[in-house]
């Protein structure tokens, strides 16, 4: 059976197309803590993307917050592959309304400032909450 490695290391080594790109970056860049399925996990302080990415990705200051979430600010990709990490999570975890990531959004949306992530997700909930849109629960105050 000495195809199957063969036929696996061909596999990794075909060129990808960026959304092939987007979701292997997933699995090596995000799965480890928000889970193949995207649930998060709410004692880890990861919060699930069903019900939530779409909504939080649907408006500016979501957008911007997306983009500065730890996990993505270490993730040690260029933009070009952030934003089609974002987009594969937009495919699966969303209703499909939020527009697409583009490279050149997420430079411009990583040079703003956000001081504090937990401030700013937390306008973001009430934001949402106020359009009367709940999102995953957070356990950070």
């Amino acid at each position: 059976m000495r195809a199957a490695p063969l036929l696996l290391l061909l596999a990794l080594a075909a060129p990808a197309n960026a959304q092939d790109q987007g979701h292997r970056d997933y699995i090596l860049r995000c799965a480890g803590c928000h889970g193949m399925e995207g649930k998060g996990t709410e004692v880890g302080g990861v919060p699930a993307f069903p019900d939530s990415i779409g909504a939080i990705a649907g408006f500016d200051a979501g957008r911007t917050y997306i983009l500065h979430v730890p996990g993505v600010q270490s993730a040690s990709l260029d933009e070009a592959a952030i934003a089609e990490v974002m987009n594969y999570v937009l495919r699966n975890w969303s209703d499909g309304t939020a527009e697409p990531f583009t490279e050149a959004e997420v430079q411009a949306r990583q040079d703003r400032r956000v001081p504090d992530i937990v401030a700013a997700r937390r306008d973001i909930v009430l934001e949402l909450r106020a359009q009367g849109i709940e999102i995953a629960s957070y356990p950070w105050p």
